[in-house]
């Protein structure tokens, strides 16, 4: 099943080269793959997966391992922002 991900700001670095100026790209998962489980293979530092949406809904870290995507999902993720 496909889904669009999306990483901002500095995660965008994990995202394949060509992918990088528009902070998505689609991508194939299996049927029944929990956000954790996408996020695995692009070795994001999960002190910075801070904001995690699917489809604009915020996911608690908590339910970030049993949370399973459904095709045309979007998952999109955040690190944390400072400023002021």
């Amino acid at each position: 099943m496909q889904i669009t991900f999306k990483l901002y700001a500095s995660l965008g670095e994990h995202l394949p080269h060509d992918k990088r100026q528009g902070n998505a790209m689609t991508l194939d998962v299996a049927p029944g793959a929990s956000i954790l489980q996408v996020i695995e293979p692009f070795a994001l530092p999960m002190k910075l997966v801070h904001l995690v949406l699917v489809n604009g809904v915020y996911v608690p870290p908590e339910e970030r391992g049993k949370r399973v995507l459904t095709e045309g999902d979007v998952l999109a993720i955040w690190p944390p922002i400072a400023g002021g």
